[in-house]
Formats: C-alpha cells, structure tokens, sequence
C-alpha cells in the first residue's frame, strides 16, 4: 500500500506524462492514508455476496468441477451435495432480515460449504452397502461444527440445529421432497444440467424459501430504507442555516426549553426511604425497587445538567465542549445523545426515548409512594432479569421447604388486556407490554399463530409469569420463546424464555424467528 502511495503521488506531479490508456486496478482495504484524490478520481465498486438462492447456487456450481460431482457413486451423494449448497445459501441470505434471520449477522463463507461437503464424502464412504446414513452425525458436524463453530449465540445455534433436523433426513430422498414450493432438489449427474436449471429459477424468493414469514420482506425493506436515511442524515452539513429560517442552534434551544420543564423531580432519599420500610425494606422486591430508582435518579441528573449546559453554551455563556456539540448535534436529527445513552437505554429516536424515560419514572414514582403495580411494564426496567429473580425469590421465601436452585420460571399467557386487570395475582407477576415478532397470537384458543399480512408485531395479553419448584424439562410442545428488551436481539438484550402454546411444531417457529420484544421502536 505504502508504495502504491509513493508512485500515485509521482503520477500527481505529472499527470500529462501519464498514457491515456494506463490503467490502474487496486484491490484495497480500510487504509487511514488512502489519498482522498485518488478515490475521488476513481471508479469504484465492490465485491457483494450473491442476492437471491438462484444467485447464492449459481456461484457454488460454477465454482465446482465436474470431477467434484463424479466423487461418490452413491445414491445418497448428489441429493446431499445440493442440501449442503442449498442451506448454504439459505444461511447467507436471512443475513439480510436482520434479527429476524440472525440474532448476530455471521460471515459464513465457501470454505464452510466446502468442508461439509468434505465431511459427506469421507460419511459415505465410510458406510457399508447396506448401512444407512447416521443423521445425527451429519446434523451435528454440519450445524454444531462445520457452520456452527462460527455461531456464538444460543438461539441461532437452535436455528442452524432446526434446519439441518428439518432438511436432513431420509425424506431428502425422495422425488417429492421440496424445502418449499418450488424448490425441489436437483439431482443431474453433469454440472451443466445444474447450470441450465439454476438459470431457470426466479431472481426473487419468497421469505417462505429462507423460513420466514412474507412479512419478513417488508422488514428487510423496511432496515434498508432507515439504513439509507440514517446515512443521509449524517453527511448533511452540520452548520447553521444561513437563510431566514431559523438556525440549528435556536431550534434545540427550544427543544432544550420544552424537554427541561418535563423533566421529572428527583425523587427524595428519606421518603424512598420511610416508603421502602413501609413495604419492608428486606424483601428482594423492594431492593430491586431501590437499585432502580438509584439508577433513574442518575438518570434524571444527567438529563437536566446536560440540557442546563447545552443552553448555557448556546447562549455562550460556558464553552460547548464535545460532548455538548454531539448533543445539539443529535437533539437536532431527533436522536438520543451518547452522553445519555452510556446511561441509560437504546431508542430509535429522541421522542420515544423522553416518553420512554417519563413513563419509566411515572411507574416507580407509583411504585414508591402509591401502591405495587397490579401488573408491570417490564420494558421500564434497567435490569428485566434481576426484577424476575426477586419475583423468584420472593416465591421461594413464601413456601417453607423450597430451595430457590430448585425454583425455576413458568408462566401463562391469559386472556386479559393491561386495563382488564384489577388485583394481582396470589403468586408471582402479571406482566403487560411484550410484542410478538414473527407470529401472531390466536386470542380465542391461546395459541401461536401466523401473523396477518403486513402486521409486524403482535401486541400479546398479560403474562403471568411464576415460579415453579421443579427444574424438570418444560412440554416438548410449547416453543420455547426468547425475550428481548429491544428489537436488536443480542445476549445483552436477552431477558428470559417464554414457553408459548402452539397447534404447529415449534421447529416451525424457530425458522420463522419468533421472539418476544418489550419494546419495538
């Protein structure tokens, strides 16, 4: 790189002595020194993975040989080569729905591909003419090392385990077997027949082929558009207006005003603290309630002092520092400062944050000084997972004889609505505000079911959730449901299973992505 650096720079000097047809290719990473005259000067493109399944198959067969397919005389061979390149592609492209398709957007790559492939030849040739495939051996190799030696997280290793169960079988081998409608397996002997045939598949797939829901479409949609939008919005120019309109400066002043006269009160030390003796200030409940209205009190300085400061360096009384810039910056574009969201919570946009942070205060201000909630907004709290292991211990401590590493979570989805309940339950928790993400709730049998077209998210009734005294494995029948606090599903944001009811199998879930969100904005 250093001496492509030095010898563009000689072409600077003396761009006439350069041959009209010399051309340069440079294949290049991220380079900090990267000349910005050479990049403005040149054309560029990259390198981006094939779109589609028609796409994703057409590059693994053309980069096969015929000698590749001639491998194996067996029958099982050829069915299983094309499975391989299938969910190959498959696993590449629900990349691009986002959370729905991964919880964490892996690189998988043809070396992945090649040595599943590997491993099919060296299985086959192993076997006895008359021995069967063992299918756990290849779901296992193929999803828990081949591919999933890359996957860190524990539901998309469920979902690389659903699909090689569901795909690799004995049913692979019949002429009737399709992934989904349309999408049979292609079992010519000659590589140019596989070429012909993939040229003949749709351009387009539906999100069924990959698993998914059709909504799944509208959300990808959905992320590219806001991808692009975002990225505009940070290459405008940052400076004032300079036309009769009014300037960035004046109009975060206001905004500065408006939010800062609701902005909430602190809350007082001594009455939490008479109020917290008056609930009993050793139950695990409460204790919870005091490290959270520790952390919104932190909360609730940090917004004032900074909207003070931000209006106090916009009236140039103090020095805008940088991080007052990035918060006049990001009020501006209807973002969350950093400096609050080191703090605090993630939000898609500063309105819904500040109406996030009002009502999270709102609930432990009448928590505190009012009554205990007959049912909880789980989204208002910083730490969703120590609220759910006081309700456990505040279970175990109430029946004599229970061990609390004996008590684990269950619960039920009732039929009521957040307005609908009047008391709380005699044990554990009612909570309301969770959002089905890639199915719909069936309210008359109390099932999963598929979501309505162009419905994203399903609001679901109150859920009691409880502590049982057993740590046996729950009904195979009920699909197990993560819960996340925000839209990004990453361990950080991973809350508690939820076991849901469902008429289909629960692997149908797993591929659909199914999850549970406390809040979707």
């Amino acid at each position: 790189m250093v001496e492509v650096m030095e010898q563009f720079g000689e072409l600077e000097k003396n761009p006439e002595s350069v041959h009209e047809t010399f051309r340069l290719w440079i294949t290049t990473e991220v380079h900090p020194k990267f000349p910005i005259t050479l990049l403005q000067m040149s054309i560029k493109y990259t390198c981006e993975p094939p779109s589609g399944i028609k796409a994703g198959l057409m590059r693994t067969y053309d980069s096969m040989s015929q000698d590749f397919l001639d491998y194996s005389d067996s029958p099982f061979y050829l069915p299983l080569i094309y499975t391989i390149s299938f969910l190959h592609t498959v696993v590449q492209e629900r990349r691009k729905f986002g959370p729905l398709g991964w919880n964490i957007p892996y690189e998988f790559n043809s070396a992945d591909w090649l040595a599943s492939c590997m491993f099919i030849q060296n299985h086959l040739e192993s076997l006895e003419p008359t021995q069967n495939i063992s299918w756990n051996t290849v779901r296992y190799m193929v999803s828990a090392v081949q591919y999933g030696g890359r996957v860190t997280d524990d539901f998309d290793n469920r979902l690389l385990t659903t699909f090689t169960k569901v795909w690799l079988s004995d049913q692979l081998f019949n002429t009737e077997f399709l992934f989904y409608k349309g999408y049979g397996i292609m079992r010519f002997k000659n590589l140019a027949e596989y070429i012909e045939e993939i040229e003949k598949m749709k351009t387009i797939d539906p999100p069924q082929a990959y698993g998914l829901h059709s909504n799944a479409d509208i959300t990808y949609q959905r992320n590219t558009t806001q991808e692009l939008l975002d990225t505009m919005l940070s290459i405008q120019p940052k400076e004032s207006t300079a036309g009769g309109g009014e300037t960035r400066e004046a109009s975060v002043y206001r905004q500065a005003v408006e939010m800062l006269e609701k902005v909430p009160h602190n809350f007082d030390p001594n009455d939490v603290k008479e109020r917290l003796k008056f609930y009993g200030q050793f139950g695990s409940m409460v204790i919870f309630l005091r490290q959270e209205i520790d952390r919104m009190q932190k909360v609730i300085n940090l917004v004032r002092s900074t909207l003070k400061d931000l209006l106090l360096a916009i009236d140039g009384t103090i020095i805008m520092s940088e991080a007052l810039r990035d918060s006049l910056d990001s009020i501006y574009d209807a973002k969350v400062p950093k400096l609050w969201l080191r703090s605090s919570w993630s939000s898609s946009t500063l309105g819904f944050w500040f109406t996030e942070f009002l009502e999270r205060n709102q609930q432990f201000h009448s928590w505190c000084f009012q009554a205990r909630p007959n049912t909880f907004w789980m989204t208002g709290f910083f730490n969703a997972q120590g609220f759910l292991t006081a309700m456990r211990q505040e279970v175990t401590r109430a029946h004599k004889g229970w061990a609390l590493d004996m008590v684990s979570l269950h619960n039920d989805v009732t039929k009521f609505t957040y307005d609908e309940i009047k008391a709380a339950p005699t044990e554990g928790v009612y909570v309301h505000g969770l959002f089905l993400d890639g199915a719909g709730w069936d309210r008359r049998n109390m099932r999963l079911c598929e979501s309505s077209l162009k419905v994203l998210f399903t609001q679901l009734p109150v859920v009691h959730i409880y502590a049982i005294n057993s740590t046996a494995p729950k009904d195979p029948k009920l699909y197990l449901c993560p819960v996340y606090k925000k839209p990004v599903r990453t361990g950080l944001m991973f809350v508690t299973p939820l076991w849901l009811p469902t008429l289909k199998h629960p692997d149908h879930w797993v591929l659909r992505g199914v999850a549970v969100l406390c809040d979707i904005k």
